[in-house]
């Protein structure tokens, strides 16, 4: 591609009105075209043609897409929003699956995409830079009818609606310097079994951030704090189930029947809603439905200030979830609210810490400390900065990045220390409390008393959940580990971090001796994150278990290009499980897979 792709034609661009705009860059091109050509121009020709005309005239503007550029078999299009472009590649394969359905197998006219979302340096008449290349260098990562997004793209998503994503690893692009992690956009896989047979004896309620309509800035997530805070309060109420609104968020601005995400949270009720900003101004409205005859149980307006929002005087949050709770219960579940962030800018800063956390790649890694710190120089009265560096160093040493762990162990429980001295009372910090004294100080005593805590406080809190069954996996309770894990994601059932929770699961399988349910939960972890090194040890593990010697060597292999020092005493100086039968089995697999002594 060139350095630029026109906008308009007859516009002149002016040096000194470029600027940097966030946009995701589309770009979709003929699979093998030059071969199609090659049978017959005259055919191969108009059916491309047909195909990309429609495409300009009909599937871009329904997505909100803006074409930048036209190739003679490709198309470079600009969209605000990663979700939008998503949308638009399905669309668009879809058209072409459908019209290849009465050609030939080797005449079909089949399309690849690359969707990258970046700062892209444009006048508003022409976009520049490095940022718009990336997109048509992803594509050449894809097959016939695939997509392949950047990780900046699949940052912004979440599995479910948007389907599922397939970490490719760190991968090598034509033209650009360093490599880039990025993602197979797949058909989004069947809801598990395990998912699907619980039976909810509450009624389940899914929040949806609320959705802008006009005013203020789409950068600062003014619905999301919304929706978190009316999560954080419901999920203390026994008599409901709340989903996490990292599975919500997919929903977000979307004409989504209430079935869909009946069928997909498995939610009874769902609470959306928009807003309105004018100045400090701030109108809200909510509404509650019932998805099983999609009546609509309770709909109010508020009022409220903006920059009052998250301070302890304002009542737009206590508001919603009494009318809530009044609507499902006829009694008012709760009054107060958590507390949370005094600013908007402070909240995105933390939700990008978390995200960079999750990121398997160093360099992005070591970026989330700084987001940490950087809130924490801020709001040094914020507990939540403090619990994230503690967890932070658990995956540190989980991942191999250290050299000394009793340095690791001692920064994690400074860190958490000083969180519950800000607050004492969070389920997060309680939680995070009990992982760092089970993965790093091996003091599962006091691990247990912070995850029962952390559920009294908050019984919907799936992490608490989720390492309260892997601590009892450590201790070789592998049926009780399982069922806990289970019960964890339910309560996220699309988190976008779903990699983690499946790991974890596959420890608990692990420790029932459920070997091939194991290797199963950790194959579908290592397909959205392939660097996660705890799911290439369970592999390890169970594969060797089974005496499956190839799997186990291959799977081992992976693990020590992640961890290179990693050795049987190495693991067994930093397992949580070394003092428990579990750890001693464990440990023999690995040296029967080759681990070095």
């Amino acid at each position: 591609m060139g350095s630029a792709s026109e906008v308009s034609k007859g516009s002149k661009a002016s040096a000194d009105v470029l600027h940097y705009a966030t946009r995701t860059v589309f770009f979709a091109d003929v699979v093998e075209s030059v071969r199609l050509m090659q049978r017959d121009e005259l055919a191969a020709a108009a059916r491309i043609r047909d195909l990309l005309l429609e495409a300009v005239n009909e599937t871009i503007p329904r997505h909100q897409g803006h074409l930048l550029q036209r190739l003679g078999d490709g198309l470079m299009i600009a969209f605000a929003h990663p979700r939008y472009a998503i949308e638009c590649a399905r669309a668009l394969h879809r058209r072409a699956a459908e019209l290849a359905e009465s050609v030939a197998v080797g005449d079909r006219v089949l399309l690849r995409i690359g969707i990258h979302a970046a700062d892209i340096l444009t006048d508003d008449v022409a976009f520049y830079g490095n940022g718009v290349n990336v997109a048509a260098r992803l594509a050449a990562l894809a097959g016939p009818g695939e997509t392949v997004i950047s990780l900046a793209a699949r940052d912004q998503l979440t599995a479910g609606p948007g389907g599922e994503f397939v970490d490719l690893g760190l991968c090598h692009l034509k033209h650009v310097d360093a490599p880039l992690r990025a993602y197979r956009l797949g058909p989004r896989n069947a809801q598990p079994p395990e998912i699907e047979s619980q039976i909810v004896l509450r009624p389940t309620l899914a929040v949806i951030p609320l959705t802008l309509l006009s005013g203020g800035s789409p950068s600062l997530p003014v619905g999301e704090i919304i929706a978190d805070e009316v999560i954080v309060a419901l999920s203390r109420a026994p008599e409901l189930r709340i989903v996490s609104r990292l599975s919500t968020t997919a929903f977000r601005g979307r004409k989504t029947q209430l079935k869909e995400i009946r069928a997909l949270l498995g939610a009874t009720y769902v609470l959306s809603g928009a807003y309105r900003v004018s100045g400090d101004s701030l109108i809200v409205t909510v509404e509650l439905a019932d998805t099983r005859n999609g009546e609509i149980v309770w709909a109010h307006g508020f009022k409220s200030k903006l920059s009052g929002l998250l301070a302890q005087d304002d009542d737009l949050v206590t508001s919603i979830v009494a009318g809530v709770a009044s609507a499902l219960t006829n009694t008012e579940l709760l009054r107060t609210k958590s507390r949370a962030l005094p600013t908007l800018d402070a909240y995105t800063l933390l939700l990008g810490g978390i995200g960079l956390m999750h990121r398997s790649d160093p360099r992005d890694f070591g970026k989330s400390r700084q987001a940490f710190e950087q809130l924490i120089e801020r709001y040094p009265r914020y507990a939540a900065p403090y619990a994230y560096l503690a967890e932070w160093h658990v995956f540190k040493v989980t991942q191999g990045w250290f050299t000394n762990l009793e340095q690791e162990a001692a920064a994690a429980l400074d860190w958490i220390n000083r969180a519950l001295d800000v607050d004492t009372a969070d389920s997060l910090e309680l939680m995070v409390n009990g992982l760092v004294h089970t993965n790093l100080l091996h003091r599962h005593d006091v691990a247990k008393v912070s995850y029962d805590l952390a559920l009294e406080k908050n019984a919907n809190e799936g992490l608490a959940r989720l390492h309260r069954g892997t601590l009892w996996a450590f201790q070789g309770r592998g049926r009780e580990a399982v069922e806990e894990t289970d019960r964890a994601v339910e309560l996220s059932p699309l988190d976008p971090w779903r990699y983690y929770y499946d790991s974890l699961r596959a420890t608990a399988a692990l420790a029932a001796r459920d070997y091939e349910r194991a290797i199963e939960l950790a194959r579908r972890s290592l397909r959205s994150n392939r660097s996660h090194a705890s799911t290439l040890r369970v592999i390890a593990i169970a594969s060797s278990e089974l005496g499956r010697y190839d799997e186990a060597h291959e799977s081992l292999a992976e693990l020590r290009k992640l961890d290179p020092s990693l050795t049987v005493s190495g693991y067994l100086a930093r397992s949580p499980a070394a003092s428990y039968e579990t750890g001693r089995t464990w440990s023999q697999a690995l040296r029967r897979a080759g681990l070095p002594a």
